[in-house]
């Protein structure tokens, strides 16, 4: 699934910043910019997975509680740390014509490590009561990411914390330093909510009862996943309106219980394919791309936004663009294979580096 994220992360970024202002008003832009809203929660979905099967492995392993949050909470903490380094490294870049607000601009990586750390601290909260219950793990993700959701349409608006400092206030619902939430960063809230979605998944499917079924419970999480869609689309159509101002595709807990939805669809296709399709096939380009998710996030933002972009900014058309997305896949994937060789090997290369060449 990181692998498809990265794919589609990899159409969105590139048609963004390459397609010209007659191209962008496509048909087939307009489609690219919907699949860029899958990215993001694609991410954070599986990093909430991720999370909950590190988190019972280390509850299986009898680790005391204190040491599983400190272990969980600190790997967040590092993935914070990350994003606040790209965020300089994307500055210094830049330097001479990127704004110095830039360097508190919320972006995936802030919120997945601060995700990471908050679902730490709500393991760690449910674990000192209740030390071997999945289900209750499930049940309080599922409440925190459904209290999030449902908040968010009030901290956008009415309920906006306009006392705090607006790079603090940016981590609540994006505002930076526009006065105005901003639909293109990446806020707690609503997005942290994804992560707690796919750490209540997490400790489902780790559950021996989930185990026990195998691949009945994912055909059983696609049909849920249908549901949802549906229940969102019938909600979305009813005439009473909770909140004083409506966004449906930015803040509204319908559009979020739609996404949860084609997730959960996405996660039984992926699941289909790996055991029964190309993913049996040999060496797949997707799970490879998956295996180094942050690395090819890293590198290909600057290939594609930054000073070393390979195309001139807004000025291709469709053909143009899209090859020059051909060109970050392929460059993406040779970067993420050359990175999973080199693995563990980096005193070997050193060594090899620094050998002396031979007289002739």
């Amino acid at each position: 699934m990181r692998g498809l994220a990265c794919v589609l992360m990899f159409q969105t970024h590139c048609y963004d910043a390459w397609l010209s202002e007659s191209a962008r008003k496509s048909t087939f832009f307009m489609w690219s910019q919907l699949g860029g809203t899958l990215p993001a929660p694609l991410f954070l979905f599986l990093a909430g997975i991720s999370f909950a099967m590190v988190t019972d492995k280390l509850r299986q392993k009898g680790t005391p509680v204190p040491l599983i949050a400190q272990t969980t909470i600190r790997r967040g903490a590092e993935i914070f740390g990350l994003g606040l380094l790209f965020r300089l490294q994307e500055f210094l870049i830049a330097w001479g014509w990127a704004p110095k607000s830039d360097l508190f601009r919320v972006d995936i990586l802030n919120t997945i490590g601060l995700s990471m750390m908050l679902m730490g601290v709500l393991c760690w909260m449910v674990l000192a009561v209740s030390r071997t219950s999945r289900l209750v793990l499930s049940l309080s993700a599922l409440s925190v990411a459904a209290a999030i959701s449902l908040v968010t349409p009030l901290l956008w608006t009415t309920w906006r914390p306009r006392w705090l400092p607006w790079p603090v206030e940016s981590y609540v619902n994006g505002v930076h330093n526009l006065d105005a939430p901003q639909p293109w960063l990446f806020p707690v809230f609503p997005w942290s909510a994804f992560a707690f979605v796919g750490l209540a998944i997490g400790f489902f499917l780790m559950s021996d009862w989930a185990r026990e079924r195998g691949a009945a419970i994912f055909g059983a999480i696609g049909v849920a996943g249908l549901a949802l869609i549906g229940i969102a689309k019938w909600l979305d159509s009813l005439p009473i309106q909770l909140y004083e101002v409506y966004d449906y595709w930015h803040t509204s807990p319908n559009f979020f219980v739609a996404r949860v939805g084609l997730l959960l669809v996405i996660l039984t296709g992926v699941y289909a394919w790996c055991r029964w399709g190309a993913g049996q096939w040999g060496f797949s380009p997707m799970v490879q791309l998956g295996q180094t998710s942050l690395l090819v996030y890293w590198v290909h933002i600057e290939f594609v936004y930054g000073r070393f972009s390979i195309l001139p900014k807004r000025t291709e058309d469709i053909r143009g663009a899209s090859l020059g997305l051909l060109m970050i896949f392929l460059s993406m994937l040779v970067l993420s294979v050359l990175r999973t060789k080199m693995k563990g090997r980096g005193v070997e290369v050193l060594g090899w580096i620094r050998r002396p060449a031979k007289a002739s």
